[in-house]
């Protein structure tokens, strides 16, 4: 079904289509559909968003007096448009929504400028895409009529149900929630229409992945991103597999995504060549047409479930080109030359034949780094693998030494936060392929992938510098960090980090003597709890040749070592193996060929490596559209996985009821405190309400509540007792009340 957006898209996507060409991208042949695409063109007509040229074709209109923006809505009616590239937000009134929800991506028209503090204000001409196409309800009747009453209280609109769906009316006891299809969005005059696709009792634990997965609007589906594995054509590979190559794997689930190898070759004068292959999915899946996107519309990441993964790749792709234990694979692979300081001389690219020697296990990496002399070996779980200890611990070395460079370029590290529910263990297990995070998680001996990411990081790194050098466009992320908190946030964690500051001229903290400050290990925690706000999500960006002036000195990170992960390793990894097979390598009638996958050998090159036929198959990939659809996914993702752990936790804290516990104060705001439970590790909320004791002043600069009469104060910090009162599983709510 196309969109407003998929119209909009396709149109700056070229210079004109007429209606015939329209119809064909947008793949429209009922008539049905090209009677609503009739309305959309003259709805975008007449907002002048859109208009023929003199060959009757549909093009956009260069001087568009419109905003590209979503929809953010708060629980108590406040509405904005939030623009990108961290524009000020438009601020719409609930009359002048026109039905957008939160989350929708729209079209703003400004009618009042800003002033002073002021926002500006804005109508929403044109809904471009809808965000929730599912939506979580309470089913009731109102005068008679059946209506869906979503959960979430940002949306603000009911949604008419077909009477047959009296039968799902919310019963308290039950908590039964439904997951509703809309058919027709809210419009004019006319109501919103749907009906009920599933009921989810909350009593039943069971349901909890179901239900946070449709509050997150994402799909559960089971290889509905089919594709027909390729069969690999015969190619001219490095065959390795007579070299010994490791598989570090954490995760316990079997249809987790599927990790690279490391193969390490110890040379006489201590230098080392260090490997690492990737599984080939760029050579199994199809990707040089346009076409090939819509298969992954429905999911473009791999996202952990409660007892398994939710892979973006269906199963025929992944067994075909996983790498298992004592068997042949072809792979590509990177080469990284290191001195005998581990530090990286130059690199190149190729196609390999490989063999798995090894599956190494936390257990291995917590009984090589926990043993007092590498000389002996006595550990029950090391005799096996006796002949690959030498080079696991030059593995486990170079791994380290790549991580302290981290550090000293300005880095941090934070702990993964203590995890005590059994089901969530997959959440908890470090993800190599998580880049979205502006901090690294430190090197543990119990997760061999926290050893495996310095690696995968460095080698993501030299493609973002290769794929540059030869004005190639790449998937990436800014490689952010955080070197300085400001005073006033420091002033807040006072009672995590005592009085014994040292700051700059400019009133600044260095973030890692923050850290060190605190020697408490409980407020440690929490103050790494804290700390992790700091962090904004980083999205994936189109890394273009041509970068603006201001990202110019910026650190790129273009993902391509775990393609079953998600598409930005994929794509990027697909224009490795093109450049190594499509690339030309030298100029016509030219014998001297240069091996173009080589670190710096495009100080040789001065022609265009590709064609136009790969130009425009790799172009189909790399462009702000996709790109978007990528963040879109990823910030999905994000909520489900926060969301997960936040609704076990709180049924965790429904077992306890009326206990009392030993917690910290996390933060203060105005409405109360919110408190962590250490010896549980969960989180909930003392409202101001519950101190009935005297009447309490939230003081936003000290970040503390204080009582009028008595002068008892709570802030961020103080340690006190608590009895778990209430939960709200709809909300992932854990009420407080002081003891």
């Amino acid at each position: 079904m196309f969109t407003t957006s998929s119209i909009i898209d396709n149109l700056n996507q070229s210079e004109g289509l007429e209606y015939k060409k329209l119809c064909r991208s947008l793949k429209i042949t009922k008539k049905s559909d090209k009677d609503k695409l009739d309305i959309a063109l003259t709805a975008l007509e007449k907002l002048e968003i859109i208009n023929k040229n003199k060959d009757n074709e549909y093009i956009c209109t260069k001087d568009n007096i419109h905003i590209v923006a979503k929809i953010r809505c708060s629980s108590k009616g406040y509405c904005f448009a939030v623009r990108d590239n961290n524009k000020e937000d438009i601020y719409i009134k609930e009359n002048l929504l026109n039905y957008a929800w939160n989350g929708d991506k729209v079209l703003v028209r400004i009618i009042k400028d800003g002033y002073r503090r002021r926002s500006p204000e804005g109508i929403v001409d044109c809904i471009l895409e809808r965000s929730n196409q599912i939506l979580l309800s309470k089913v009731e009747i109102i005068n008679n009529d059946v209506y869906a009453i979503p959960i979430d209280d940002r949306i603000l609109s009911k949604i008419k149900l077909p009477n047959e769906d009296e039968k799902y009316t919310y019963k308290s006891e039950k908590k039964n929630i439904v997951k509703v299809e809309i058919d027709r969005f809210p419009i004019g005059q006319e109501e919103g229409l749907g009906h009920v696709t599933k009921e989810l009792e909350l009593n039943n634990e069971e349901l909890d992945n179901d239900f946070v997965l449709a509050k997150s609007n994402i799909n559960k589906s089971k290889n509905n991103n089919f594709i027909e594995p390729k069969k690999l054509e015969k190619r001219e590979r490095i065959d390795l597999s007579d070299k010994n190559s490791y598989l570090f794997k954490s995760w316990h689930s079997d249809n987790a995504p599927i990790l690279p190898m490391i193969q390490i070759e110890l040379e006489n004068d201590k230098s080392t060549k260090l490997w690492i292959h990737t599984n080939n999915l760029s050579e199994r899946v199809e990707l040089n047409n346009k076409k090939s996107l819509e298969i992954f519309i429905n999911g473009f990441e791999s996202l952990p479930l409660l007892n398994n993964w939710q892979n973006y790749l269906c199963d025929e792709v992944i067994n075909v080109s996983k790498f298992n234990l004592g068997e042949k694979n072809e792979a590509i692979s990177l080469c990284m030359h290191l001195n005998s300081d581990n530090e990286i001389t130059e690199w190149s690219f190729h196609l390999t034949l490989v063999k798995c020697s090894l599956i190494v296990e936390s257990d291995h990496t917590e009984a090589l780094l926990s043993r007092k002399s590498k000389s002996r070996i006595t550990s029950r779980l090391l005799k096996p693998i006796k002949e690959h200890i030498e080079n696991l611990d030059k593995i486990l070395e170079i791994s380290t030494s790549f991580r302290q460079k981290h550090l000293l370029e300005g880095k941090v590290e934070i702990p993964t936060p203590i995890n005590k529910i059994k089901s969530l263990n997959e959440f908890f297990i470090h993800n190599p392929a998580e880049y979205s995070k502006g901090y690294f998680e430190p090197l543990i001996k119990e997760d061999c992938q926290t050893y495996l990411s310095p690696i995968l990081h460095e080698g993501n790194l030299i493609w973002f510098k290769h794929s540059n050098q030869y004005g190639l466009n790449s998937a990436g992320y800014i490689s952010k960090g955080l070197d300085y908190i400001n005073v006033n946030e420091i002033i807040k964690y006072s009672e995590f980090i005592g009085n014994d500051l040292e700051l700059n001229e400019d009133g600044n903290l260095l973030f890692s003597q923050m850290l060190k400050l605190c020697d408490d290990d409980n407020k440690k925690r929490i103050l790494h709890k804290l700390l992790i706000n700091e962090f904004k999500e980083n999205g994936v960006s189109l890394i273009t040749k041509d970068l603006d002036t201001d990202e110019s000195e910026k650190l790129f990170i273009s993902p391509w070592t775990i393609p079953g992960y998600d598409l930005t390793n994929l794509i990027n990894q697909y224009c490795i193996f093109n450049m190594i097979i499509n690339g030309k390598k030298s100029k016509k009638n030219n014998i001297n060929e240069i091996n173009i996958m080589k670190s710096n050998s495009w100080r040789l090159v001065n022609w265009k490596i590709f064609n136009s036929s790969v130009t425009k198959n790799i172009d189909n990939l790399f462009n702000k559209f996709v790109i978007n659809k990528l963040n879109e996914y990823n910030n999905k993702v994000n909520q489900y996985k926060s969301n997960i752990i936040s609704i076990k936790k709180v049924r965790e804290a429904e077992k306890l009821l009326g206990n009392r516990y030993s917690g910290f104060i996390l933060s203060v705001q105005s409405y109360g405190f919110f408190v962590e439970i250490s010896e549980l590790n969960v989180e909930g909320l003392v409202h101001v309400s519950t101190l009935n004791n005297d009447w309490y002043e939230y003081r936003s600069r000290q970040n503390l509540l204080i009582g009028r009469k008595s002068k008892n104060s709570y802030k961020v910090g103080d340690e006190i007792e608590v009895k778990i009162i209430k939960v709200d599983i709809l909300k992932y709510q854990i009420d407080l009340e002081l003891t």
